[in-house]
C-alpha cells in the first residue's frame, strides 16, 4: 500500500490548505501519500453531510488516509464505522499531535501525549474496527517536555502500522527549531516505519533521511506557496518559471470547479504565498484583492507569473 522502501513524500494535514484540490495539485507534482485536513470525530458523527465534503478526493489520490481526532471512545468508534463505508480511503490517521487550544481543551489532539492510557485505548479502538489497511498516529516529541520514545513506543503496542513524528513539542507549537536528534532516536526504538515531520523542505529532505533514517517524510508549511516541492525534492532541480505559472493557473482552475463563487475567496491566501518574494508582490496582491472578475485575475496571474 505505502512503499517504505522507497521513501516516500507525505502531505501533512493542514487545516484550511489541504483540501481536495490541493491534495490533487501535490498529487500531480510528486507526493506519494496524501492526508486529509484533520477532521473532528465528533464533526463526521454529528455533522455527517458538511464533513463529508472535506472527505472528497480526486482520482489521482492513493493512498489517501483521512486522519481524526477525538477522545470519546464511543464516538471514535462511531466514525470509524462511518469511515468504513467510504471505499476510497486507505487508513486513518489519529492525530495525537495538533496543538490548538481548542483543541486540546477537548482532551484531543496533543493533550493525549499527557495521557498514555487514553492513547493507547483509542488507538486500539481505532485499529479493532477499522477495515481500512492501515492505521496510523500522529503524534510530537512530547506535550511540555520531550518523551518520545515513550509515546512512539505506546503507539507501537496499540496496533499503529506507522507513525508520524513532528520534531516539536506541543508546547513549542510552531516557534523554535525542529529537534530530528529525536526523530533519530525514535527510529531507533521502534519496529514499525517512521515519517519524520517539521521544518523540512527542498534543502533539507536528503540530510533529514540520511541523519534521523526515518522511512519517509512528510511536509507541511513548506508546501503552501510551493505545491512543487515534492517534485524538486525527487528530481533535485528547481521548477521552471513556465511550469509554476502553469501549476498556478491550473490550481485556480480546480478551485474554480471545486468551490464555484467560493473559489476567489479560498484562491487569494495562496496567490499571497505564491507571489512571496517575488517583484512587485505587494502591488500584485493589491490588485487581486480589488478584483472580482475572474478572467482579470487570471490575466494578472499571467503577467506577474
Amino acid at each position: 500500500m505505502i512503499e517504505f522502501a522507497q521513501k516516500p513524500l507525505f502531505l501533512a494535514p493542514m487545516a484550511g490548505f489541504s483540501d481536495p484540490v490541493f491534495r490533487k495539485i501535490v498529487k500531480k507534482y510528486g507526493v506519494d501519500v496524501t492526508v486529509s485536513e484533520m477532521i473532528s470525530s465528533n464533526a463526521l458523527v454529528f455533522e455527517n453531510k458538511k464533513t463529508l465534503k472535506m472527505l472528497e478526493k480526486d482520482e489521482l489520490e492513493r493512498p489517501y488516509i483521512v486522519q481524526i481526532a477525538g477522545s470519546d471512545e464511543e464516538v471514535l468508534k462511531k466514525a470509524v464505522l462511518l469511515l468504513n463505508e467510504l471505499d476510497f480511503i486507505d487508513g486513518i490517521d489519529f492525530n495525537c499531535g495538533c496543538p490548538v487550544k481548542k483543541v486540546i481543551k477537548q482532551h484531543s489532539g496533543s493533550s493525549l501525549l499527557r495521557d498514555l492510557d487514553k492513547l493507547k485505548a483509542c488507538v486500539s479502538l481505532i485499529k479493532t474496527y477499522s477495515k481500512k489497511p492501515l492505521t496510523s498516529v500522529k503524534i510530537r516529541l512530547g506535550f511540555d517536555v520531550e518523551n518520545v520514545c515513550e509515546i512512539a513506543k505506546a503507539c507501537e503496542e496499540s496496533g499503529a502500522d506507522f507513525i508520524s513524528i513532528h520534531a516539536r513539542t506541543a508546547k513549542q507549537m510552531y516557534s523554535g527549531n525542529a529537534d530530528y536528534s529525536c526523530i533519530k532516536k525514535a527510529k531507533e526504538a521502534l519496529k514499525i516505519p517512521l515519517v519524520a515531520n517539521g521544518d523540512i523542505d527542498e534543502n533539507n529532505a536528503a540530510y533529514v533521511f540520511e541523519y534521523t533514517k526515518a522511512d519517509a517524510l512528510m511536509i507541511g508549511r513548506a508546501s503552501i506557496g510551493k505545491p512543487w516541492i515534492f517534485y524538486e525534492i525527487k528530481h533535485k532541480k528547481p521548477i521552471s518559471k513556465q511550469m509554476k505559472k502553469e501549476l498556478i493557473l491550473y490550481h485556480f482552475d480546480e478551485l474554480i470547479k471545486h468551490y464555484d463563487t467560493h473559489a476567489l475567496f479560498v484562491f487569494k491566501k495562496h496567490l499571497h504565498e505564491y507571489s512571496k518574494n517575488e517583484l512587485n508582490a505587494s502591488a500584485f496582491r493589491t490588485s487581486i484583492n480589488q478584483s472580482k472578475d475572474y478572467k482579470e485575475i487570471t490575466t494578472l496571474i499571467e503577467e506577474f507569473f
